[in-house]
């Protein structure tokens, strides 16, 4: 009798809760805008990365269409030196300021995304070169995808 009891009342507890109308936020949103143009000023080879990142979730038939202005800065700086004072590893860090422009609704918002990283100083400078161009990239893919996931907060809003 307590067995059925409580198989009953796990099965309503299970409907209840599995028919409640929760939503995962990053797949709400996604690929729900149509970008018409990105002017870009700043660093170029960031900027061209993140711009491509952005047009390919960027489809032609949906309701929100805007555009972009995209301001990229790099920074390298020392992070570290040994004792003969030889540099051993350098800090880069991205910061890009956004300026969306929402067509059908004349609004726009401005946000500023950043990351950073680093990298070390090898032997050789052909590997060091390998190791900042790594790092450079990874961090546009960070940036390109906290940049998504903020046009994406945007269009829940509105």
């Amino acid at each position: 009798m307590k067995k059925k009891i409580t198989k009953s009342c796990l099965i309503l507890i299970f409907i209840i809760t599995t028919s409640c109308g929760y939503k995962v936020l990053d797949n709400q949103g996604s690929e729900n805008y149509n970008i018409k143009e990105i002017k870009t000023s700043g660093d170029k080879r960031v900027n061209f990365k993140v711009k491509n990142s952005l047009l390919i979730n960027s489809s032609e038939n949906n309701l929100h269409s805007l555009m972009m202005e995209l301001y990229t800065e790099k920074k390298k700086e020392i992070k570290e030196k040994n004792i003969k004072n030889q540099i051993t590893k350098y800090e880069i860090s991205l910061s890009s300021y956004i300026k969306i422009i929402f067509l059908e609704s004349n609004q726009d918002k401005e946000f500023t995304v950043t990351s950073s990283g680093n990298f070390q100083v090898a032997d050789k400078y052909s590997t060091t070169l390998k190791n900042e161009k790594r790092l450079i990239d990874d961090l546009t893919n960070d940036i390109s995808d906290k940049i998504k996931k903020q046009i994406n907060l945007i269009l829940n809003d509105l």
